[in-house]
């Protein structure tokens, strides 16, 4: 009689591939040209995209435009409160990180050449911290965007469709007991031997792709594995962000042509 090997579950009862609930509100600002509200298991995100009519001193004059981000967690975002970085004078390094991370996807979304020299400044601030906070405020903050293009559409006239060359989501996922596991929770994330973020674009090419063995190794076809687990959960994203942005005509004929279709 062969023996029977226990798989154990997961933290929350998850599938191998099944995300947490994912949710995204958008226009939850009555004061930015784009907003959205992101709640991912028991993460919550909060963004805002504002549109600013200058660019940095280093592209004045080519005519280009900007996106740059900046992302930040409540002092009790987590299970202890910990300090503004106002309070301590300087942004701590993870969080300059993560919103250098933020702005590279999303100016990779963008056709900065039509945005004229305007600055799309994208904020992220989380309200409640449960894993995949990056890959929540990335696939927030770009429904955001799109609302500050369409702003910028309708009330300069600045281009005839949205300067958009990517719909771009992130979704994050990791190695525990051996087993390859998409969307980690923070209970998981925390014993995870290997975590990777990856940044997508829903025509299936890499934004940006970080993987780290935390307390271990990943193999070839392992990296393989993180990568189907994390384009099955980008699709279901990506209609997501099309969900919430209830696309005209038109633009669904952007994003589908953004989508390879």
């Amino acid at each position: 009689m062969s023996e029977v090997i226990a798989v154990p579950s997961r933290y929350d009862g998850r599938d191998v591939g099944e995300l947490r609930p994912v949710a995204i509100d958008r226009a939850v600002n009555r004061y930015a040209e784009g907003s959205s509200l992101v709640r991912w298991g028991d993460t919550i995100v909060y963004c805002t995209a504002s549109v600013e009519e200058k660019v940095p001193p280093f592209i004045r004059g080519s005519g280009q435009g900007w996106v740059s981000a900046e992302y930040a967690m409540l002092p009790r975002a987590t299970h202890e409160r910990t300090a503004r970085d106002s309070a301590k004078g300087k942004v701590n390094g993870r969080a300059s990180e993560i919103q250098r991370l933020i702005g590279r996807s999303l100016r990779a979304a963008v056709d900065l050449s039509l945005l004229g020299e305007r600055t799309v400044w994208i904020d992220c601030d989380v309200l409640q911290a449960d894993g995949g906070t990056r890959t929540a405020s990335i696939t927030g903050a770009f429904v955001a965007m799109v609302d500050a293009l369409r702003f910028v559409q309708r009330t300069h006239g600045a281009f005839e469709r949205l300067p958009l060359v990517a719909q771009v989501a992130a979704v994050s996922v990791g190695k525990i007991s051996g087993r390859i596991l998409l969307d980690l929770c923070y209970e998981e994330d925390c014993r995870a031997e290997v975590d990777s973020n990856v940044v997508m674009s829903s025509r299936g090419e890499f934004v940006e792709l970080q993987g780290t063995g935390e307390s271990g190794f990943f193999s070839r076809v392992e990296l393989g594995e993180i990568l189907t687990l994390a384009e099955c959960g980008l699709r279901r994203l990506f209609a997501a962000q099309r969900e919430t942005l209830q696309l005209t005509e038109n633009e669904r004929g952007l994003f589908d042509t953004l989508a390879g279709k």
